[in-house]
């Protein structure tokens, strides 16, 4: 019979656990596990709890094993390699359950899921000239000689008919090289920012509530109906909800540094960290802790490896990752 080597760490447990529900020698290798360190304990009761609430296993006889000091995983059915679902473009999983009830109701609650989760997407793909995949930058050159730079999750509308040139930036963050002509300004709009500009290297983003404009190389005007900025190299502007907005400058060359492959953070929030990697990443980042998504967090990070930029993150909220699946992280601190 072939030999298998006992789980080391909390979510291997609970993977394992969720494969073999029945295995009595794997439930008392786990007891053991526990015993052996209170650590141990601590991981195991985070991981479960982590499950618990994305709803893959519920804990069973929890009174028992809460006088016991205890805890373990109620697993649910684990499933036939050809009923395990792969991950969706999006980065989301969706699981099969066996049971007949269950997979009626499931399939209806994902039919429900896919029109939420590929609804905007089919819509966007309506409007959308062009469109960058998950982790792809796309180079678009314009029939001016202009060129665009679509950062992953990206799209864009063009529209240089009778003489103008206009784009909208639909989705995500692009970086524009202009070429200049006087006689016909280049408009960037996203949302209700309009940037207009004879010849520069910028970049525009739109991250749902917030239009930021940061400009590499040039002139720019950025307006929307509470304000107008004029922006000079190394100048940035953001409009948020409201009509607020901020302005500063930074280093001209870390405009855009998504195109080397690189996420600055400077006193960033982790959550906006972890949303700027997301594009990126073929999975769902999961932050657990009250605190953690706010806090401050300054570093460079590869955006060409965003496995490891999630661990140097965590690593640097003394914060732990779990990795529950190939395209399920979860980083968990106080």
């Amino acid at each position: 019979m072939e030999q298998r080597m006992e789980p080391r760490k909390a979510s291997d447990w609970m993977v394992a656990l969720l494969d073999a529900p029945g295995d009595a020698a794997l439930h008392a290798g786990l007891a053991r596990w526990l015993a052996a360190d209170p650590a141990h304990a601590r991981d195991w009761e985070e991981i479960r709890h982590t499950y618990e609430v994305m709803g893959v296993a519920t804990p069973l006889h929890r009174p028992e094993w809460a006088a016991a000091g205890g805890a373990g995983p109620r697993p649910v059915p684990s499933l036939k390699p050809e009923e395990s679902a792969s991950p969706p473009a999006d980065g989301r999983v969706v699981v099969f359950p066996q049971r007949r009830r269950a997979l009626v109701l499931a399939v209806a609650a994902m039919a429900a899921c896919l029109a939420v989760i590929l609804l905007p997407d089919a819509v966007l793909r309506l409007r959308a000239d062009h469109m960058s995949a998950r982790g792809q930058i796309m180079e678009l050159a314009l029939a001016d000689g202009s060129v665009v730079q679509l950062a992953p999750d990206s799209a864009i509308s063009v529209d240089f008919a009778e003489g103008r040139r206009a784009v909208t930036l639909l989705a995500g963050q692009a970086f524009f090289e202009v070429k200049p002509d006087p006689a016909h300004p280049f408009e960037v709009t996203a949302d209700t920012v309009r940037t207009t500009v004879l010849g520069t290297a910028f970049e525009v983003r739109d991250a749902h509530d917030v239009i930021s404009v940061a400009v590499r190389e040039g002139r720019v005007r950025v307006a929307d109906a509470s304000a107008t900025e004029v922006l000079i190299a190394g100048d940035w502007v953001r409009f948020g909800p409201g009509g607020a907005h901020q302005r500063g400058s930074m280093n001209p060359q870390e405009v855009a540094a998504w195109l080397d492959g690189r996420l600055i953070a400077r006193d960033m929030p982790v959550e906006q960290a972890v949303a700027e990697l997301h594009p990126y990443y073929r999975g769902v980042v999961i932050l657990r802790g009250d605190s953690l998504a706010r806090q401050p967090l300054t570093g460079v990070y590869s955006l060409k490896d965003p496995d490891a930029a999630l661990e140097a993150i965590a690593a640097a909220q003394g914060a732990r990752l779990y990795r529950l699946s190939p395209w399920i992280t979860v980083i968990s601190g106080g």
